[in-house]
């Protein structure tokens, strides 16, 4: 009987070593998890907060600079934006976690402004003033060509 009880307690001591060993390894394994998937969650892209892009955007005069730059301040992520009547070049600072340049073009093509891979909707472009038809051939002669980048002269 006592051999007996010997080997019962012997069964159950190796049953003990192998559930704390069991133990451990699933401890290890989901440690092993839990690492990962917070490494994962830490590697996102960083967007610059304080981006500076310069593009160009057709217009003619005082009057679109103005709606110009103030389409591009109001669409959200634009710090600021300020647009050259004479290189027709519109230069933004944009915080990409919250807008993307696409966005800003939309947004000054829904005024009447179009700019590269963006051409104003007809109907956007008709409410513009009347000396802001910069598509124009005539608008641009009695702007002194303005639309056309000028060169600088020497």
């Amino acid at each position: 009987m006592l051999g007996c009880d010997l080997k019962l307690n012997n069964n159950s001591i190796n049953t003990t070593l192998n559930n704390k060993k069991m133990r451990r390894i699933i401890l290890v394994f989901s440690l092993f998890l839990i690492g990962f998937s917070t490494q994962s969650q830490s590697k996102k892209v960083k967007k610059n907060k304080n981006a500076r892009i310069a593009i160009e955007v057709d217009g003619i005069c005082g009057m679109c600079k103005k709606r110009i730059e103030t389409a591009a301040l109001k669409t959200k992520g634009v710090k600021f934006a300020i647009w050259n009547v004479k290189t027709h070049q519109l230069n933004i600072i944009i915080d990409e976690g919250k807008t993307t340049l696409n966005t800003v073009q939309k947004n000054i093509a829904a005024v009447g402004h179009d700019s590269k891979g963006y051409i104003a909707a007809d109907e956007a472009y008709n409410s513009v003033h009347p000396c802001c038809k910069y598509r124009g051939e005539e608008i641009i002669l009695e702007h002194d060509g303005m639309l056309k980048k000028q060169k600088k002269k020497q």
